[in-house]
């Protein structure tokens, strides 16, 4: 099986709810579609869908389907939906409500299994088809440390052949870049599955107030014993943050230590 992902950006004004031409020249595909008149929000939805390509084409479907299908079931619906409930209506309820509106229309030999919407470039919602009443939030955020890589069971000579310049003995710097993902079930009241702004509280003052501006080998409690690789801050960084999100779960941390490398962990049983 072969999953196949399409992005489409769009805006839409809460006015043109119920009156969108789907007809209409589109004047800028690759930007988005509706265009932008005014200042409204952008957003951006990712379709996954899953199937087995075509022997002769390797399609496994032609992303105009995917197209077609956001721009004539997603777009609409959210532009009704923030008439509805005003551009303060939670993300969660917002993808909940595209997700049935796209779920139910998507090709039959490529049902969709994941539903992503980006209400802005570094914070994520997403939906799957394996856990219907479950949402994910991801969102990130920076630190700025210096660190060595240097094992103390290592002679100097072992610690210069595996960890080169990374091993100098004044340690040297990164911008880090954090992504932090919960899961759970949004709150039947609210809609919301943790309010963002607690979220992001929780991580500055577990997280990025403790690790930035630091030396972590020699400034942080943390790394006092553990040799700070990316793999390992990310494991570190779970340690900090995994309980005390509630009420979501922790899911994943993710981290950049360069645009080229990253960690991923999810905790021991999850592996």
């Amino acid at each position: 099986m072969i999953r196949l992902t399409r992005e489409v950006r769009f805006s839409v004004d809460r006015d043109w709810a119920g009156r969108v031409d789907l007809d209409r020249p589109i004047s800028n595909s690759w930007g988005g579609w509706p265009s932008a008149v005014g200042l409204v929000p952008y957003l951006i939805l990712r379709a996954t869908v899953v199937g087995t390509p075509d022997p002769r084409t390797g399609y496994l479907c032609n992303i105009k389907r995917i197209d077609e299908l956001l721009r004539r079931h997603a777009i609409p619906h959210a532009a009704e939906q923030l008439q509805r409930f005003g551009w303060r209506m939670p993300a969660e309820r917002l993808l909940t409500e595209v997700w049935g509106a796209v779920s139910a229309n998507a090709p039959p030999e490529a049902p969709l299994v994941r539903l992503e919407l980006l209400p802005t470039p570094t914070l994520r919602y997403a939906r799957t088809r394996e856990n219907p009443a479950m949402v994910t939030l991801t969102q990130q955020f920076e630190f700025s440390a210096a660190h060595r890589l240097h094992c103390p069971e290592l002679s100097e000579a072992e610690n210069r052949a595996t960890f080169g310049k990374c091993n100098n003995p004044n340690g040297h710097g990164h911008n880090y870049i954090m992504e932090v993902t919960v899961s759970g079930r949004p709150d039947s009241r609210t809609q919301v599955l943790i309010p963002l702004p607690r979220l992001e509280t929780l991580v500055r003052e577990l997280v990025v107030d403790v690790l930035d501006h630091t030396h972590l080998n020699q400034d942080t409690a943390q790394f006092r014993t553990v040799n700070p690789s990316v793999e390992n801050i990310a494991r570190v960084i779970w340690g900090m943050l995994d309980g005390r999100l509630s009420p979501a779960t922790l899911a994943n941390v993710r981290v950049y230590e360069t645009p080229k490398t990253w960690a991923d962990y999810a905790g021991e049983s999850r592996d």
